[in-house]
């Protein structure tokens, strides 16, 4: 399959990064420190989220949180990526995210859907319906765009990407709309498959990211003096 991925990703396309790894367990976060945190953002995706050979600090939501904090906002991220993940896998676990009692979600998925050639409007409907239980459970959401390589053809590539503004519209949540944009396609901000991020290429997605979490912060956030 990585073989496979190869071929398709020589542009590499932001949903074309999850489909060679393989697929796990949903990861059990790891217990608390005893600290309080003014709230929980949950990271939800594929390898793309967990972070894909690159140490777990080095992986966006490690490195969200730490730039969050920075700026004296006491939120905790957690890393909810499963390697493989299909928009259906996504969907088939929302009620252990929100077991995770999350404020926010950052929802990145469906990937794996264009590297199968699964029907755009199955995937549409998997990520319209994610995000409808979420916003049912007052959950906010910024929801992560995603391209296809053009491999996939004209019209399936144009029908894939028009997936995710058409999600966002009619959920009425916020879109990123391309979650690698300034990262695919340059080898100095991705591993030697040319598919998955280096720190530094995660590290340009979470300033991308940035913008959109500090609006989808509560009002009432306080900024209190910077993480330790």
């Amino acid at each position: 399959m990585i073989n496979i991925l190869k071929m398709s990703l020589l542009m590499i396309i932001p949903g074309c990064l999850i489909g060679g790894c393989d697929r796990h367990t949903p990861p059990v976060p790891a217990k608390l420190e005893q600290r309080t945190f003014a709230g929980t953002i949950v990271a939800v995706g594929d390898s793309l989220t967990a972070g894909y050979g690159v140490n777990e600090a080095d992986a966006y939501p490690a490195q969200l949180e730490k730039k969050l904090q920075a700026a004296g906002f006491q939120w905790r991220v957690v890393n909810a990526g499963i390697s493989g993940e299909t928009s259906s896998g996504t969907l088939s676990r929302v009620g252990w995210v929100l077991r995770l009692k999350p404020e926010i979600v950052i929802l990145e998925t469906g990937a794996n859907d264009g590297l199968r050639g699964i029907d755009p409007h199955v995937t549409k409907k998997n990520i319209s319906d994610i995000v409808q239980l979420l916003k049912e459970n007052r959950v906010s959401v910024i929801l992560a765009g995603m391209r296809m390589a053009p491999s996939m053809g004209k019209d399936y590539t144009s029908a894939f990407a028009a997936i995710y503004p058409a999600v966002a519209k009619q959920q009425g949540v916020k879109l990123m709309p391309f979650f690698l944009q300034g990262v695919a396609g340059d080898p100095a901000l991705n591993q030697n498959d040319g598919i998955h991020p280096v720190a530094e290429g995660y590290r340009i997605i979470t300033d991308a990211l940035y913008p959109y979490v500090l609006q989808a912060l509560p009002a009432k956030s306080s900024i209190g003096a910077p993480a330790s």
